[in-house]
């Protein structure tokens, strides 16, 4: 008989009563925040290295936490409930009922690093270059946070290391999808860390992106299939919403390498 990871974590870290408002912080937004402090502290490195000020770094931040936020929340309601959000807006804003989607993010970072190159002058890719290796260590620690929250899951198996989500009331085994994600976009991360001190990836405009997108994307492509069905509208499709989406992705990533490895040798 196979002995599966039975999961139940509590989703709040604590909870206590402050006058007479219960405060319960949650694991999501600790992991959440935790990915941003650590992204913070690498891109300081990095910049510093580069001889970039600390202002700079400041307002970088500040444009990336925005897109983040923004671009997965619209992301989710746009490409997964349109017709539920859009026939009540309102709920579009009421962020703490769930609903973030990583493709919406995505557009959402490079909508906001473009806006902030135009602000302060820097090359579009050469900032994006730099910021998708901490996006794949923040990818890492979301994907954590769904783990804790019983949400995102995988099909149903029979594998020896399947976790049976109790908190769904479930007393079968799943794909623990979140998990599998987590770790490829740690591996992702130390990747381009690797290439982006080591190798000459490093020094051609757009490369480090062209990867970052070919790595995530492609990956999520595939772990998909490991995927329940977010919504209902997905049941029965040969390709689900988050494949059909990555597949963009990793053709743009594609293009970004030959032209940046094409400028380079030039």
């Amino acid at each position: 008989m196979i002995n599966f990871i039975h999961w139940s974590p509590k989703p709040e870290l604590f909870s206590i009563n402050l006058f007479g408002m219960e405060f319960a912080p949650r694991w999501y937004g600790v992991l959440f925040a935790a990915g941003f402090v650590l992204g913070y502290y690498i891109i300081k490195q990095i910049f510093k290295k580069e001889g970039i000020k600390q202002e700079l770094l400041d307002s970088l931040t500040v444009y990336m936490f925005l897109g983040t936020v923004v671009g997965a929340r619209l992301g989710h309601c746009l490409f997964y409930e349109p017709a539920y959000y859009l026939a009540d807006p309102i709920k579009i804003f009421k962020i703490w009922e769930g609903g973030l989607a990583s493709h919406g993010a995505a557009i959402g970072i490079l909508i906001s690093l473009y806006l902030f190159g135009k602000k302060h002058k820097k090359p579009f890719l050469w900032v994006v270059d730099r910021i998708v290796i901490v996006t794949a260590l923040g990818g890492a620690f979301i994907r954590l946070g769904n783990l804790v929250n019983s949400e995102i899951v995988g099909n149903p198996t029979n594998v020896s290391w399947g976790f049976v989500f109790e908190r769904l009331g479930e007393d079968f085994a799943r794909h623990p999808a979140q998990l599998y994600e987590a770790l490829a976009y740690f591996a992702i991360f130390g990747v381009l860390c690797f290439m982006y001190s080591k190798t000459k990836w490093g020094q051609m405009n757009g490369a480090l992106f062209g990867w970052f997108l070919v790595f995530v994307f492609g990956f999520r492509f595939f772990v998909e299939f490991t995927k329940d069905v977010q919504v209902d509208f997905e049941q029965g499709m040969t390709l689900i919403m988050g494949q059909i989406l990555s597949i963009p992705f990793v053709l743009t990533g594609v293009a970004m390498l030959y032209f940046a490895k094409k400028k380079y040798k030039k």
